[in-house]
């Protein structure tokens, strides 16, 4: 079943802690989105404050899908660019679909659907991200039309003597 996505959700405590749970199972099942497993939610929720307090000051979006259950089951942060000289494209981060939706086309509706967000914000022409290399992450998101413009070797460290790539891609806009 495909997932139903809502930009600018209302943040409800049911929300963030379906956001705590997803961004929990999905760095328990080897997801690169900013941990290394094991974690727990007490550990996620800084960030995940962070990010509210982000949306609060006007400085990001949150994009959510909900599966047929209502659960959240993938999320992806659009957050504005602060210099002045860089407004005219986005960052996107924590990408994220729950393992049991992986693999059954929710990334690419996640993606497709994070574009589409993008391009109703003025002044937006591009969006860029960054993936950890070394998990053919590479390669889904050229799938999705994003091209690698950058590559820091090393610059990620999951564990001592395991350092991956930091890979930048863009996602012209216009």
């Amino acid at each position: 079943m495909p997932l139903t996505f809502t930009f600018d959700p209302v943040v409800t405590p049911e929300l963030r802690d379906g956001i705590l749970d997803l961004w929990a199972d999905v760095t328990d099942a080897g997801g690169a989105v900013g941990f290394v497993p094991p974690v727990t939610r007490d550990e996620i929720r800084p960030q995940l404050v962070r990010q509210f307090v982000s949306m609060a000051e006007e400085r990001s979006r949150l994009l959510v899908g909900h599966d047929e259950e209502g659960r959240v089951a993938a999320t992806a942060f659009l957050t504005f660019n602060t210099h002045h000289l860089m407004t005219h494209w986005l960052w996107l981060y924590t990408v994220m679909v729950h393992p049991r939706h992986q693999g059954k086309g929710c990334g690419r509706d996640l993606m497709a659907a994070a574009e589409r967000a993008a391009r109703t914000l003025d002044g937006i022409e591009a969006i860029r991200l960054s993936c950890r290399g070394g998990l053919g992450l590479e390669r889904f998101y050229a799938s999705c039309g994003y091209k690698e413009v950058g590559r820091i070797p090393g610059a990620i460290r999951v564990a001592p003597g395991d350092d991956r790539d930091d890979v930048l891609l863009l996602l012209p806009l216009t």
